[in-house]
């Protein structure tokens, strides 16, 4: 009995991976990822981009940053995903105007 409670407990949390966009925020990061879909009418495919607000806890992502993040519980008003690893590291120092 203890078993189905326990693995009714798992829930399967959604992993994503995107490019910070924004890190000014203190323990947050916004992470812009892009989606290719179909044209109803001309099947041609084209990329759409959702930004999601993350939580990061160590603010270690910086802008540029590939990242992946994976759903959790709300923590605040905007955001329901949290910061699970940093892929590849943007070749852009921090602080750098452009």
């Amino acid at each position: 009995m203890n078993m189905v409670k326990q693995e009714a407990k798992q829930i399967k949390r959604r992993i994503i991976r995107g490019v910070v966009v924004s890190s000014k925020m203190d323990k947050g990061i916004v992470v812009r990822v892009d989606y290719k879909i179909q044209h109803p009418l001309f099947k041609k495919f084209i990329t759409r981009s959702k930004r999601i607000m993350a939580h990061d806890e160590l603010n270690q992502a910086n802008e540029g940053d590939y990242v992946a993040i994976e759903s959790c519980r709300p923590i605040s008003k905007k955001k329901r995903f949290k910061l699970l690893e940093t892929i590849k590291k943007s070749t852009i120092e921090k602080g750098a105007v452009t």
